[in-house]
């Protein structure tokens, strides 16, 4: 390594310039640490821009005097220059005149890169190709090795862009221009003698005014996720009807009787499936123009298609006619799902996330046509009750925590106030009396070997005894108005057939005077019971369906219901291990609820035990949610919002008047519901930003910067500062604390005046005024790929009933790492987000000399000049 720095070292001197000198490293690096690259633009006698990549324990360098180009046509010569030490990586100042390299320079850009293949041998040969995951250069990246002589004996090599998603035309976007700044320091390089730099902004020589500093160590990061895919089709998951309400922690909806629907937004074209993959884009032209407004590029999004009578109930027959009559301004899609979300697939998130990030796409969306499907978390049979009460046709359930899977299964299930299913119509009876059209239709369903069981287990042969292919259902003869039954009369006629399509012979009176038709058309029908030999009871028409096809028809069997996922089963004779901390028995104590650390559950019960007196006083009064893990991190986790039947020794019910329609919200205010907590399998707490005495007043505004996780903790930690900055010219007094994940949470205390409404548009109004004066580093969208090299400046945790997980709350993550308040002028030393455990929490607040959080009491108000400043309205 010293001879591939001699060049370096001998054009230098280090008693004069800054620059570190070779062999001095203060940055260790481990053989498995993720290599690194920089961009240092450089003013001196020509301006260009200094490209830098890590190998062989050095920085191989090229000057590339035209700068780096978002373009792939635009291929930059790329000029190889002497190798530079790891340390030159942080390196910013001004290097003295007279000497190698004289004048300013900046880090213009910085994070990892990753070569394709082995990179030592690509270097030799003259061909590298990598991608880079930086705050301003991103994608696929080729250096390639001309043959070019040029006006000195250095190597000639082009830099060029790979045509990837991360590409941009120079005509439409030039990312020298519109992104010129350090990404360490903020400072500028005036790009000629007039002293103006190439954005609009405050000109600062760095050579006066920023002081040379040396690279310091970066954490090893993992590869940046990658776009998934979107398919061409997805199928629905389906749900499973149930006997009873299960037990454990689940999401209720409506059922909807309507048409189930999924839409695909892909090239900028929103388009509308059916069940089955049919196209109905050009049916509902106007939910389709809606869709794309949401401006979610690479989603797949599933719903019902609706229509609410004059009492706000769904009305299957009035979908249909809206249908008929080319009236889809009348037909509403209720959204419930979002299994990709622009280019990620989604699919393995729990169900929680899912639904989280559907209702912020949906958050504003002005359109009428597009719904949020309300999800309830009560007690099951208290919303069954009501459903049935209101003739609604029954719910939805969703276990909490569960993946989004394309088939039918446990994890939805369904509950109804009556019986409830599709029949094939097999013929029909002349009409009796005054009666026009027909008397009733004769009803079906497939059964036998080979045909699909609706229950969870999947096929499933029936009984052997049974006739493979139609079985009649009984009759219905009721639920039809004049128009209908003429109409579908007339339906049946061009159908009718000699002989029965029944796959036995129906004997008796049952089978006299029918009209046999051929097995195509499927009706909806509601009926009390199904008697022993397979008939339908007081039954009644709802509708015909021409989404689902008669070979589909089978008659379903409610089964028991679901039981927890199973488990690993435990070894015979294994006794479970007791504790008692706080005065609560603490089941399986000595299970590990984290691999990486081998925390157990007795663990995490002592800490919070033992950090008490600094964690209560956060969740005091104030609502409290629960983030359960019952097998570990690595198993199934599921948020809990309200009391469900939830037995925690201590813990409070609050009122149900401070969210009406729900179960009680809880919270938190003793060491024995904190204990009592975990026993039950809780690892995180996040709390309301209001207490319970003043529910509808927020006091304190939370915004959580939540960066992509591919940028550089340096970037986390000078984007908190810029927001800190902010903050402080708006005159609001703001206290800081990591998330214990990537990012960090900055809470400003309120006066309670202002409601959920005006604090969330205060919140908004702030991430889009950081956004608008630094584009190139902030986004106020949510999703990942709005947040890709950026840092989401997350405000949407200011609405009435969200929450944030609290201080001194460790994280379900590996490690157990804690949410902790620091000093500002902590922020600096930070390593990452992550700096403290259970296992090093307790030494921290041991060696506190004052709280971070101290003068915390200082309530503000949201003034008319904040607003002004913003550029904002208060609404």
């Amino acid at each position: 390594m010293a001879k591939l720095l001699d060049e370096y070292a001998r054009k230098r001197d280090f008693s004069q310039s800054a620059e570190p000198k070779p062999g001095r490293s203060r940055s260790a690096r481990k053989p498995s640490a993720a290599l690194r690259f920089v961009v240092q633009k450089h003013d001196a006698r020509n301006l260009h821009y200094d490209f830098r990549l890590e190998l062989d324990g050095v920085l191989k360098s090229w000057a590339v005097p035209k700068g780096p180009s978002l373009d792939p046509q635009a291929k930059r010569l790329a000029v190889h220059v002497e190798d530079h030490p790891l340390d030159y990586a942080g390196f910013e100042g001004s290097i003295p005149k007279g000497h190698y390299g004289a004048g300013d320079v900046i880090v213009w850009d910085q994070g990892t890169w990753e070569p394709e293949g082995d990179p030592a041998a690509a270097y030799a040969a003259g061909k590298l190709k990598f991608h880079l995951s930086g705050e301003k250069l991103q994608g696929g990246w080729t250096l390639v090795r001309t043959r070019l002589r040029g006006s000195s004996d250095k190597q000639q090599w082009l830099l060029i862009k790979e045509r990837d998603e991360r590409a941009r035309p120079a005509t439409e976007f030039d990312v020298l221009v519109e992104q010129p700044l350090s990404v360490i320091s903020g400072a500028a390089i005036q790009d000629d003698k007039t002293g103006k730099t190439s954005k609009a902004g405050k000109t600062r020589k760095t050579g006066k005014t920023t002081p040379a500093r040396a690279a310091t160590p970066k954490p090893t990061r993992s590869r940046k996720q990658k776009s998934a895919p979107i398919p061409d089709s997805l199928a629905p998951q389906l749900a499973t009807l149930i006997e009873r309400p299960p037990s454990g922690e689940w999401l209720y909806e409506i059922k909807y009787d309507g048409y189930r629907v999924l839409c695909r937004i892909r090239d900028g074209e929103a388009r509308l499936f059916t069940r089955n993959g049919h196209d109905w884009t050009e049916r509902l032209p106007l939910h389709a123009k809606a869709l794309n407004e949401l401006h979610a590029e690479g989603s797949w999004l599933d719903g019902e298609l609706v229509v609410l009578n004059d009492k706000g109930l769904p009305d299957f027959q009035a979908l249909q006619q809206a249908f008929d009559v080319g009236r889809s301004k009348h037909i509403l899609y209720f959204l419930f799902d979002l299994p990709f979300y622009q280019g990620q697939d989604l699919r393995e998130q729990p169900l929680e996330q899912r639904r989280e990030a559907l209702e912020q796409l949906l958050e504003g969306n002005r359109d009428g046509l597009l719904r949020l499907s309300e999800a309830f978390s009560a007690a099951p049979s208290d919303i069954l009750q009501q459903a049935c009460a209101m003739d609604l046709e029954g719910v939805i359930g969703k276990r909490s925590g569960s993946p989004y899977t394309s088939r039918r299964n446990t994890d939805w299930i369904k509950l109804k106030c009556r019986l409830r299913q599709e029949f094939v119509i097999v013929g029909y009876t002349d009409p009796q009396g005054s009666r026009s059209g027909f008397g009733a239709l004769l009803l079906a369903v497939n059964e036998g070997a080979g045909l699909r069981h609706v229950g969870p287990a999947g096929p499933k042969s029936l009984a052997v005894n049974q006739v493979e292919g139609l079985r009649y259902a009984g009759r219905v003869g009721t639920g039809f108005n004049d128009a209908l039954l003429r109409r579908l009369h007339a339906e049946l006629r061009t159908l009718e057939r000699p002989d029965s399509p029944l796959a036995e012979r129906l004997r008796g009176a049952a089978g006299r005077g029918v009209h046999w038709v051929n097995p195509t058309l499927v009706a909806e029908v509601e009926f009390a019971e199904w008697t022993r030999d397979g008939r339908v009871r007081q039954a009644a028409f709802i509708a015909l369906r021409t989404d689902k096809p008669a070979e589909q028809i089978v008659r379903e069997r409610p089964s028991p219901p679901p039981t927890k996922p199973a488990t690993a089963a435990k070894p015979a004779g294994r006794r479970k291990q007791r504790e008692t901390l706080a005065g609560v028995t603490i089941s399986n104590a000595q299970r590990v609820i984290d691999t990486q650390s081998g925390a157990r559950k007795l663990d995490l019960a002592q800490y919070y035990a033992s950090v008490a007196d600094w964690i209560l006083p956060e969740l005091d009064a104030r609502p409290v949610s629960l983030l359960r893990a019952p097998e570990g991190i690595d198993g199934e986790q599921f948020f809990q919002r309200h009391a469900q039947r939830l037995t925690i020794p201590d813990i409070k019910h609050l009122s149900t008047e401070l969210d009406p329609g729900h179960a009680p919200l809880m919270e938190i205010d003793s060491v024995k519901a904190l204990v009592g907590a975990v026993q039950m399998g809780c690892v995180e707490f996040h709390t309301w930003n209001a207490t319970i005495a003043r529910i509808d007043l927020p006091d304190r505004l939370v915004l959580d910067l939540d960066p992509d996780p591919a940028l550089p903790w340096q970037s986390m930690q000078e984007a908190t500062h810029l927001t800190l900055s902010v903050l402080d010219e708006l005159g609001l007094d703001t206290y800081l604390k990591t998330s214990g994940g990537k990012g960090m949470h900055l809470i400003v205390p309120l006066s309670r005046r202002a409601d959920w409404d005006t604090v969330k548009a205060f919140g908004k109004a702030f991430a889009e005024f950081m956004t608008r004066q630094l584009p190139e580093r902030f986004t106020a969208t949510m999703g990942p790929k709005n947040r890709v090299g950026k840092i989401f400046i997350d405000y949407l945790r200011n609405s009435r009933g969200a929450s944030t997980v609290a201080a001194y709350v460790a994280r379900a993550r590996p490690g157990l790492p804690v949410s902790v308040p620091v000093h500002r002028d902590e922020l600096d030393t930070l390593r990452s987000a992550q700096d403290w455990t259970i296992d090093n929490m307790l030494a921290r607040l041991e060696s506190l000399e004052a709280d971070p959080w101290d003068g915390y009491a200082n309530r503000q108000r949201l003034t008319r000049d904040m607003w002004t400043m913003l550029g904002a309205k208060r609404p």
